[in-house]
């Protein structure tokens, strides 16, 4: 497995490569657990190459105390890689993929980044816009894969590269998740004893949510899903949003042809958790 922290020595690397070599694509920020490498791993059966950046991107932070706490892993992180099968891993540091000015560029992602998470997370999804296509920039990529934890963030990627007209194929990859249905992420290391007990609530409730979904009202969905946060302490309910798989606009009633997804964020502690399902009726 090939490690290069200069974006030059890394495509002068790929650009040897013979030109049928289809090259994957998975950016990460490091800390990475078994969904990670699901990501690697799915790259590894279509790609020849398969090249993984870690990147902990400051312009995508709204709290810098997130960005401050965010765990570092790198060893292990490597180690996990190359079993994955990883080829190339890319480790760029702030000042190669910034220079001197740490700002995010602008982005039309046609609302999409106005709900949700864009909407309780202010500038988020254009400090994301930003490092992707700056790393897509540097390696080329055929195929980029991401994982549907961050469901949003993969409609708002596809969205740039449509827009963009990046000649890359972006891949969706199912949440990868703990034996007690907690969706995987990095930021669970942070959780307390009592968090981490508390937390499989989330998904819990979007399994009650997805039944309910298929005989009841989206209101009344949307009030079950708040009510059942209300009754218990330890986890504290941002929002619960029913929407349109493809705009990502809420909705408040059910329509024919149309697919749609639950999406919430719980804070446990000082420690916040997304995670989505899809809702069929």
């Amino acid at each position: 497995m090939r490690i290069y922290r200069s974006k030059r020595f890394l495509q002068a690397y790929l650009q040897r490569l013979p030109l049928e070599n289809k090259v994957g694509f998975v950016p990460t920020m490091g800390a990475l657990h078994e969904g990670h490498l699901s990501l690697v791993k799915n790259a590894k059966n279509t790609c020849n190459t398969v090249v993984a950046s870690i990147f902990v991107n400051p312009t995508q932070f709204d709290r810098k105390e997130d960005l401050d706490q965010y765990p570092s892993t790198l060893e292990a992180d490597l180690k996990a890689l190359q079993k994955a099968g990883c080829d190339v891993v890319f480790i760029p540091t702030v000042k190669e993929m910034y220079q001197n000015q740490i700002v995010s560029e602008v982005f039309d992602f046609d609302g999409l980044d106005k709900v949700m998470e864009g909407a309780h997370r202010k500038g988020h999804f254009a400090g994301v816009g930003t490092i992707v296509k700056r790393l897509f920039d540097i390696v080329k990529p055929h195929v980029a894969i991401f994982g549907e934890k961050d469901f949003q963030q993969l409609k708002i990627i596809q969205k740039m590269v449509e827009k963009k007209q990046i000649p890359v194929k972006i891949v969706g990859n199912p949440i990868y998740r703990e034996a007690d249905g907690l969706a995987m992420s990095s930021r669970n290391v942070r959780l307390t004893p009592a968090h981490r007990k508390a937390a499989p609530l989330i998904y819990q409730t979007l399994q009650k949510a997805q039944k309910l979904f298929k005989l009841h009202a989206v209101k009344e969905v949307e009030n079950f899903v708040i009510q059942t946060f209300k009754e218990q302490n330890l986890l504290e309910l941002e929002y619960f949003s029913i929407a349109d798989e493809t705009t990502l606009l809420p909705t408040d009633k059910k329509e024919k042809h149309k697919k749609y997804r639950g999406f919430i964020a719980v804070f446990a502690g000082s420690v916040r958790l997304i995670d989505n399902i899809e809702l069929d009726y």
